[in-house]
């Protein structure tokens, strides 16, 4: 019997949990990380040459909570390799190759309460940002941010379908006015930040966001604060926003509006906080010669 108990202990296997990297690793990938009660809490990157092993690094990061990648190369099977962070709750990517089949890899994140992309998929054949709606299987996700990307109308229409969302930001994307009116389903978002499309050039690409715009963000009841930018508005487009029951701040921010105009709106929503500063000479031209509206 005790020959027996003894080989028992011998074969039983002894569960080791492996470490998460230590400092040095990410001092070695040049990554900032900060720490918390001894785990490591947030990570910040320019990933721009990191390789597979780089991203399997970070994602032994079993307690991070924010991470924030820039560069160019992410793709689909890299931000796979990210899907043990479980507990991941903030996530910024400035910069990616990601497909719109890739981004189903998100919902590997339970807890994302915060996704903001930033120039995504640029120079990739195909991509048009509706892999998006694969976000709406992540209930917990109320922010989103999609910026600077070579995708329009597709895009939108598939955060239309993120019911959950919160808090939508939106500018330098390729959308029409026509990509806007996906918006009004969104019927739980408070907030909202709606930039201009950036023109194609060479073709003539009329503005996405303009008077007849701000319709949509009246159909938008739940909205508690609205930042416009990048656009030409005036006093009646505006005033539509007076009727929303919940708006507690607006901003008018980089737009060609008439100080008179805005005085009109400050006494038409006395009970909204009105934010507005007139344009400087470098943005009216920003507006002219970039936006070109």
């Amino acid at each position: 019997m005790k020959t027996l108990f003894s080989l028992l202990i011998v074969l039983t296997p002894v569960l080791v949990l492996a470490a998460e990297p230590d400092q040095a690793a990410f001092d070695k990938i040049n990554a900032k990380v900060q720490v918390r009660d001894g785990a490591v809490y947030s990570l910040s990157a320019n990933c721009d040459g990191y390789t597979d092993q780089e991203y399997q690094l970070i994602g032994q990061l079993k307690t991070l909570k924010s991470l924030s990648l820039s560069g160019k190369e992410l793709n689909d099977e890299q931000l796979k390799m990210l899907s043990g962070l479980k507990n991941l709750e903030s996530f910024m990517i400035n910069g990616s190759v990601l497909t719109d089949d890739g981004y189903q890899h998100f919902t590997a994140f339970p807890k994302l309460t915060k996704l903001s992309i930033f120039h995504p998929s640029r120079k990739l054949e195909g991509f048009n940002g509706s892999g998006l709606a694969h976000l709406k299987a992540m209930p917990q996700l109320r922010s989103l941010t999609f910026a600077g990307a070579t995708a329009g109308n597709e895009a939108l229409e598939a955060v239309g379908q993120l019911t959950q969302l919160e808090s939508f930001r939106e500018w330098h994307n390729t959308e029409t006015s026509d990509g806007l009116k996906h918006l009004a389903k969104l019927t739980n978002l408070k907030s909202v930040r709606l930039g201009q499309r950036l023109p194609n050039w060479g073709k003539e690409t009329p503005a996405s966001f303009n008077n007849d715009s701000i319709a949509v963000l009246a159909k938008i009841p739940s909205l508690e604060s609205i930042e416009l930018t990048e656009a030409r508005l005036n006093y009646d487009a505006v005033a539509q926003l007076k009727d929303l029951p919940n708006l507690k701040m607006l901003i008018i921010s980089q737009v060609d509006i008439s100080e008179a105009d805005v005085e009109k709106l400050k006494a038409a929503m006395p009970s909204v906080e009105i934010k507005w500063e007139p344009l400087t000479d470098e943005q009216t031209e920003m507006l002219t010669k970039k936006l070109r509206l």
